[in-house]
């Protein structure tokens, strides 16, 4: 079974508590996220909202979907949720909350597998265009929150660095040069 680490930071010109606020309201992300087809809240979880559990349906670019649950397991306010997703695709999530002055930055790292038989079948050939595929659903979140909030999109990257890339140490220009040395040895 294919491993995939996924990496993407958003820098956004929108206020912190408003980016919080949009992306924990999961429920509406369809109206913002054209990626996001259907979300359903299966369990609601505390006050908090750690243990809820919601089905959502990916359609990104490729001519397929994915429909997995998400359970929250963790909440730091302002700063960090986590979560575990099962079903077609199980692994974990983590949305980590920051400022830069005037600048919101938001880090998501996803460490997942894929649980399809034709996805795993063909991962040897089709991996680049699955993640491909992953960083474009990711483009166009972070396009759809900018515009919910009137805000601007400063930057969005995306990258396939290890889990610990996350770190709170982790800023904008390392990542431009991770990939940058990562599309640099992919091309020779």
């Amino acid at each position: 079974m294919n491993e995939y680490h996924f990496l993407t930071l958003w820098r956004l010109t929108a206020p912190l508590d408003e980016v919080w606020d949009t992306i924990r309201d999961v429920d509406h992300w369809a109206r913002w996220w054209p990626c996001v087809r259907n979300v359903r809240t299966l369990e609601p979880g505390d006050a908090d909202g750690v243990g809820t559990v919601r089905e959502l349906t990916w359609h990104g670019a490729l001519p397929y979907s994915l429909t997995f649950e998400t359970r929250i397991t963790h909440i730091d306010p302002m700063r960090e949720v986590r979560g575990v997703a099962t079903g077609e695709v199980e692994g974990t999530g983590v949305w980590r909350f920051d400022t830069e002055g005037s600048i919101t930055v938001v880090r998501y790292a996803w460490d997942v597998h894929m649980k399809r038989g034709w996805m795993n079948k063909l991962s040897p050939i089709a991996e680049p265009l699955f993640r491909w595929n992953h960083n474009y659903v990711m483009r166009r979140g972070g396009e759809g929150l900018a515009a919910v909030l009137n805000a601007h999109l400063v930057e969005c990257l995306d990258t396939d660095l290890p889990p610990a890339a996350i770190g709170e140490e982790r800023n904008p220009r390392d990542l431009r040069e991770a990939r940058s040395r990562m599309s640099h040895h992919s091309h020779h």
